[in-house]
């Protein structure tokens, strides 16, 4: 009955869809076996944040770095990023650059151990990206994934807004 409604609802939402009739004695799909965080991971980009407000995202064993929105509007408004270059190996908590702000300067460190595949070159002209844009054209850097299972270290989403809500109170 779930699934029949289930396909009422979407067939509402969604003019055009097949009717709910073509999907009645259907039954339900089994439960597949629930991925561990590393290889969800691998499947598709979520992004996983350190608690020193970087994060990353992580797509065929790529992983794309930034910071995040609590540490850009800290900082305030970016005017250098120091970032390394490519070929740099870099192991979990390394640091590996800086941004520097008209408030503050703050270092930036590895969320996985790696080695850097390309730098956001626009930054170098454009260091403002990182405020405008901190989760899509503001990123710093990318970078191989050595040791997926790192991921499974780090916060997701959720822990993290938890993290900065227990940081500002």
């Amino acid at each position: 009955m779930a699934v029949a409604a289930a396909w009422r609802a979407l067939h509402r939402a969604l003019p055009g869809s097949l009717p709910p009739k073509a999907f009645r004695g259907l039954c339900p799909l089994p439960r597949a076996r629930p991925l561990s965080t590393s290889a969800a991971l691998q499947l598709a980009a979520v992004r996983r944040f350190t608690d020193k407000h970087e994060w990353v995202s992580v797509e065929n064993s790529i992983g794309t770095v930034g910071i995040s929105n609590f540490a850009q509007e800290a900082l305030g408004d970016v005017v250098y990023c120091s970032l390394p270059e490519i070929g740099t190996k870099l192991n979990k908590q390394d640091e590996f650059g800086a941004l520097e702000s008209v408030k503050a300067a703050s270092e930036l460190y590895s969320p996985l151990t790696g080695e850097v595949t390309e730098i956001n070159t626009a930054l170098a002209d454009n260091p403002g990206l990182v405020n405008k844009s901190c989760y899509q054209d503001g990123w710093l850097i990318k970078m191989t994934v050595d040791n997926p299972s790192e991921c499974d270290e780090l916060m997701s989403e959720e822990a993290y807004e938890k993290y900065i809500k227990s940081i500002e109170e």
